[in-house]
């Protein structure tokens, strides 16, 4: 999944920055907070994706004439 590997880039990207803001660098702390936005639209991506993957997994299980709601048989 790119957007995971784009979300795990992102934060990893941050930590130097992330450093020198704790250390009390205000330009850091303002490059943190656009990165944290950035972030934020990734982890979005990540989640529609998931659902879009659960969303494919219930439809071909109904047309294969199983359970629609992904319950699993007991």
């Amino acid at each position: 999944m790119d957007s995971y590997l784009k979300l795990k880039q992102l934060i990893a990207e941050i930590e130097p920055d992330m450093s020198k803001a704790e250390g009390g660098n205000k330009a850091a702390g303002t490059r943190v907070r656009q990165a944290m936005q950035q972030i934020k639209d990734a982890a979005q991506d990540v989640r529609r994706g998931i659902l879009e993957m659960r969303g494919s997994e219930q439809a071909g299980q109904a047309a294969e004439g199983g359970e629609a709601e992904g319950k699993k048989s007991t």
